[in-house]
Parts: structure tokens; sequence; C-alpha cells
């Protein structure tokens, strides 16, 4: 709440030509909250985001794409994270110290407490520009490892199919899927994944998509970028070695 005031007072004394937020839960409220303060529309979950302010939007589990743009005020969009490139400008911005104030009723919400979970080196899972998921395919929890060693490998993320992790292979929050993270990584790694509707909503705005499956009719290679219809756990050892060979 505290943080929509001070973006909205921002928004008046500047006037933007848009309002970007990450779309993340936090960035959702505070766009929600922005949006009444401002009488303004506003476009959630955005995936691409045009000059004259036409935004796309993935929906219904990835099987539409829906152009949409604010009918009232400016555009005020939330973005999917790793979702477009940015691209290198020259500028020279001006740097202003901004003083702000809240109010009381700003603050109708308190903050009692925070819990860090405990995080490992590996980048989290909706930031980051490679993700490794493994899934029904992989077999079992301790063969987990090899989709760890890939994602290490590359420098990327674990993530883990609803199948993989109901059958308890992985933990709940590395759910990749329409009930679990969307992400848009530079590179999407699928090791025994079939490739439901449910997964591929959350990972279908990758930038490249590599599979690897031993049912060549799997629905998965209909996204791949790069398909190999073959056994992961002979397939990802020789592709481990090739990327140690290169490093």
């Amino acid at each position: 709440a505290p943080k929509a005031t001070v973006v909205a007072d921002l928004v008046a004394r500047v006037q933007p030509a848009a309002v970007l937020l990450a779309s993340s839960q936090e960035g959702k409220e505070i766009a929600a909250r922005l949006a009444v303060k401002l009488d303004n529309g506003v476009l959630t979950d955005v995936v691409g985001l045009a000059a004259d302010g036409t935004a796309t939007q993935v929906a219904f589990a990835g099987s539409t794409i829906v152009k949409a743009k604010v009918t009232k005020g400016l555009p005020l969009v939330t973005v999917r994270p790793n979702s477009l490139n940015p691209v290198p400008a020259a500028a020279s911005p001006a740097v202003e110290q901004l003083t702000v104030s809240v109010t009381d009723a700003d603050k109708l919400a308190k903050v009692v407490e925070r819990v860090a979970e405990q995080k490992g080196s590996r980048p989290e899972l909706t930031e980051a520009s490679v993700v490794v998921s493994g899934g029904r395919g992989v077999g079992n929890a301790d063969n987990f490892k090899l989709v760890e060693e890939m994602a290490d490998l590359l420098g990327g993320a674990v993530g883990a199919s609803r199948a993989a992790v109901d059958s308890g292979y992985y933990p709940h929050q590395f759910q990749v899927g329409q009930t679990g993270k969307t992400v848009s990584p530079q590179l999407y790694v699928a090791l025994g994944i079939s490739g439901a509707i449910q997964h591929r909503a959350g990972m279908q705005t990758s930038k490249t998509i590599v599979a690897v499956n031993k049912d060549a009719e799997a629905p998965i290679f209909e996204l791949a970028d790069y398909g190999v219809v073959g056994d992961l756990f002979k397939v990802v050892p020789q592709a481990a070695e090739e990327i140690r060979k290169r490093k």
C-alpha cells in the first residue's frame, strides 16, 4: 500500500508515458492499488508491449494469444519476468532524489514476521535465464540429481512437472505449470516431461525449448525447438560431458 501511494504521487508529478511493474505477487498488488488510485485501466502478466501501448498476454493455459490496450488512463502493465529482452540504448538519465510521505491509511496492514527461505546457489526459478525441469520420466526422487546436475552445469534453476511433484520426486515450490510457477527463460530443458497443456501453460513463452523424451509422440515435441527421442539416462550424461568439455 505505501509503495502504491508513492508511485501514484510520482505518476501525478511526472506524467510518464507508461508504468511498468514486475508481474510478481507484490508487483501485481501494487498495480491493482495504483489502478484504483489513478482510476486507470491495468493489464497483468504481459509478455510483450508495443510502443503504442498494445500489450500481448497469454490466456486459457496458453491456447490463446490476446492483444489488449488500456482504454482509460496511461498504459499500466505488469510484465512477466524474462519475457522481454532488454536492448541497450544510449541515455543520459537525470537522477532525482524524491521526498515521499505516506498516510496512516497506507499502514492498515502490518508485517509481523518475515521468514527467509534458505536459498542454494541456484537462481530463483521464475527469474532464471536457464531452467532444467524433470517430469514423470525421471523415475524417482534420487534420479532428480541428474536434473540438478544439468541445471548446475548450465547455471540454471531446477523445475519439475506436476506429475513429478505429485509423485514426490521434487518439492512443490519448484512446480512449473498452470497450477505452479510460470517461467520464461532464454533456455528451457524438459527432461522426461510429456508436455501436457497444464505444463505448457507455465513454460511455453521460453525463448528456446529443448526436450528429451523416449516417446516420439509426446506433445512436448510440438513445442520444442530441439527434441531428442531417447532415454534421458543415456542422453543427459552425454550432454553433461560435452558441456564440461566446453567449459
